[in-house]
């Protein structure tokens, strides 16, 4: 086998986010689930979490590969991978699909589950994330804690408290898993209330403040040997939520998701495992001003979403060398959001539309993978996508985009075919990894670049109006690595280009003005002729002692459109350095990580320019024995220097957070 082979030819056990059972996959506990075996290598989320133990998922999805966010807040950070938005990948949790309800994007998917209900982060590049529908950055797949069936009943829990300095944030939850024979079932909670919190200097950032409560549980049951049904919940309800970057605050961000799901794993059959899942969730989310003050006109924007969908997950072996994955995945969303302006004059009227015309999105598409393994040193990964979007507006949103476009042209339902390719090569020689693949992808417009109406975005001050006769956005994605590896140094060099089509993006439109107060305009969304993007990464692992060690890393990314326009939200040069030390059951961290100034800010989109910035922060943490139990303390010092600083991804440049001492602890029963 190639994983195996590689161990013993090198001698040594890879980090997780270098082995490669796909060229552009990173998952932080890696298993080949084609594959019969399963071979574990080591667990990145692990070390992450080491470091602070109770940190919020966005600041674990800001440590991932290829995987930036845009802050509005200190809350709800939006992820991007390959410096591309929501719109241009695709984000799910345990595979199924879940829509953020806020037209300003206030409430990404990552913000309905916490740290401690989670297995692992998926996180594909490129035309590869295709596995739940179709996408042209890649995908994030949160997979949520996994149970197996034990001989013997067992139960394990921990209970876990944390505050941290800047925000005055408490924290408290715990979890809790146990398995027997034919039965498991788990449970988890966390509460999170923090105040607004300082900058660098002490700056108070006023409108900063979160409230949340998140629970999940999960409860599976053994039919026999081969069947297993599952059924999983998760609830999160986040109130009284200021976004300092937003001219709104939110009032409440609620989700419910549901699934059952039953797995079908034959002891001597042509399958090796067969998957299928039902699901159900519901997003209620409520956007509010009445806590700022000087407001020129009042507003209420409450946003609704509902998805049913299900998937079924076949993976087969063919002559132990193809190991083939094949899914058929539907979905029906429903997007509602609305806007009244209130009136400030006694007896005046007020007015109302709808900013998502109550559109209904249905998806039905059919993926199929093949892992080939050529030889013990060589594989290929093919990957397909196709499917068929369906969008279907209201008569009320065909009426209102009727006064920016020709109500002639404008179809109530438009059909759409989407879909994705990849093929990806990787090689071993000796201690030498190497590969290279390419890419297709093709999009509909979202709900709001096809149906949205006046959608202010603050950023650049224009009111954004959605076109539904917009064409599919298309991606050509080339990609390679090439990586290094002893048992005490390895690094790595991986870069990609993604050359866009029908690049989706607003342009002014003159003839119309702006609706919202301060506004500059209207933008209406439309096809540019082309785009392109290209990232390149370097990082190191350096192995100075057993107990040492050195790490870091560099990355340079680009973006112009068709016009040689710089485009939104492109990172500038970024680098990160670390040194690890660990004695005996202490392990301590200091690190440092900046962006030189950003120069190439995108001008034409409303972007500014960032000065560079350092930041500077120190961890450790310690677990001591009690008896058959253990406590974990973790401690830390975040952004030392208190350097007040904004990065290019931080909305109307909101200064990120100055110097923050943070105490966690976990009980282990």
């Amino acid at each position: 086998m190639l994983i195996k082979t590689y161990i013993a030819s090198v001698g040594i056990v890879l980090q997780a986010s270098f082995v490669v059972a796909q060229n552009n996959t990173s998952k932080d506990t890696i298993t080949n689930n084609a594959l019969k075996e399963v071979v574990i290598l080591s667990s990145k989320k692990d070390e992450i979490i080491d470091k602070k133990p109770l940190l919020s998922l966005d600041e674990f999805l800001s440590k991932k590969d290829n995987v930036s966010l845009i802050r509005r807040g200190a809350y709800a950070w939006e992820p991007m991978i390959n410096n591309m938005a929501i719109e241009r990948t695709r984000q799910t949790i345990d595979g199924m699909q879940v829509f953020y309800a806020c037209t300003d994007k206030m409430d990404p998917i990552t913000s309905y589950v916490e740290m401690n209900n989670l297995e692992s982060v998926e996180v594909t590049s490129g035309a590869q994330g295709s596995h739940f529908g179709p996408t042209l950055g890649g995908s994030i797949d949160l997979k949520t804690k996994k149970l197996s069936f034990t001989q013997d009943k067992q139960f394990n829990a921990q209970v876990q408290t944390g505050y941290e300095s800047i925000n005055k944030q408490k924290i408290a939850g715990g979890n809790f898993d146990f398995t027997s024979k034919k039965l498991y079932a788990s449970g988890s909670i966390m509460f999170r209330d923090a105040d607004n919190y300082k900058a660098g200097g002490g700056k108070e950032i006023q409108y900063s403040q979160f409230r949340k409560l998140n629970a999940s549980g999960t409860i599976g049951y053994a039919l026999n040997n081969s069947n297993t049904l599952e059924a999983a919940i998760i609830y999160d309800k986040a109130t009284d939520i200021g976004y300092p970057a937003l001219p709104m605050d939110v009032s409440l961000a609620e989700a419910l998701i549901t699934s059952i799901k039953h797995t079908y794993t034959p002891t001597d059959s042509w399958i090796d495992k067969w998957e299928t899942k039902l699901y159900y969730n519901t997003i209620t989310h409520r956007m509010d001003d009445t806590k700022r003050p000087n407001v020129v006109i009042r507003m209420d924007m409450p946003g609704w979403t509902d998805t049913y969908g299900a998937y079924s997950t076949l993976q087969t072996t063919v002559k132990d060398k193809h190991h083939l994955t094949g899914t058929l995945n539907a979905y029906y969303n429903k997007s509602l959001a609305e806007m009244t302006m209130l009136s400030s004059i006694p007896g005046g009227l007020d007015m109302f539309a709808y900013t998502w015309p109550d559109v209904k999105t249905t998806f039905v598409g059919a993926t199929l993978k093949d892992h080939w393994q050529l030889d013990d040193k060589q594989s290929l990964m093919f990957s397909g996508n196709i499917g068929t979007n369906t969008n279907e507006t209201s008569q009320y949103g065909k009426n209102q985009l009727g006064i920016f476009h020709n109500d002639n042209s404008i179809e109530r339902t438009k059909t759409r075919t989407v879909g994705n390719f990849a093929v990806n090569y990787e090689r071993i020689d000796n201690k030498w990894i190497y590969g290279v693949g390419i890419g297709y992808g093709n999009r509909a417009p979202s709900v709001s670049e096809g149906y949205g109406y006046y959608l202010f975005n603050s950023g650049d001050r224009y009111d954004y109006i959605g076109n539904p006769n917009l064409k599919n956005e298309s991606s050509y994605e080339g990609n390679f690595f090439i990586k290094y590896a002893t048992p005490a140094f390895s690094t790595k060099l991986s870069g990609s280009i993604f050359y866009l089509t029908d690049y989706i993006i607003g342009v002014i439109t003159p003839p119309f003005n702006a609706m919202t107060a301060g506004g500059l305009g209207v933008k209406v969304y439309n096809n540019l002729d082309s785009a392109t993007q290209a990232s390149i990464n370097w990082d190191f692992t350096y192995k100075i002692t057993s107990d040492i060690k050195l790490s870091g890393g560099a990355s340079y990314n680009y973006g112009k459109d068709s016009d040689n326009n710089t485009l939104p939200f492109i990172s500038p040069f970024a680098y990160r350095a670390a040194v690890d030390y660990r004695w005996n059951d202490l392990t301590t961290q200091l690190s440092v990580n900046g962006n030189a100034i950003k120069t190439n800010a995108a001008k034409f989109y409303g972007e500014t320019e960032t000065p560079a910035y350092a930041v500077v922060n120190w961890n450790a943490n310690y677990h001591f024995s009690i008896g058959k139990n253990s406590l974990g303390l973790g401690v830390g010092i975040q952004n030392i220097l208190d350097t007040y600083y904004s990065t290019y991804a931080d909305w109307n440049k909101i200064p990120n957070p100055g110097r923050n001492f943070f105490v966690n602890l976990s009980y282990k029963l």
